[in-house]
């Protein structure tokens, strides 16, 4: 997952807000995978299905980040 910058107090509002969903965004994907559900999103017009088998993949990716 993804960890705050040592200087995050130092940082503008924007960049708290900006990590604050990319950890949320995170946190759907891991708990998604988990449950065995897929995770459907909107791409160049047209909504996608990621299933649950790339979910767990990419989860695994951003638990050893």
């Amino acid at each position: 997952m993804t960890k705050p910058a040592e200087n995050i107090l130092e940082l503008p509002l924007e960049q708290w807000a900006e990590m604050a969903l990319k950890a949320a965004v995170e946190r759907i994907i891991v708990n998604h995978a988990r449950q065995g559900l897929p995770i459907y999103f909107w791409r160049d017009g047209k909504v996608v299905k990621l299933l649950p088998e790339e979910l767990r993949a990419e989860s695994a990716r951003l638990q050893t980040e």
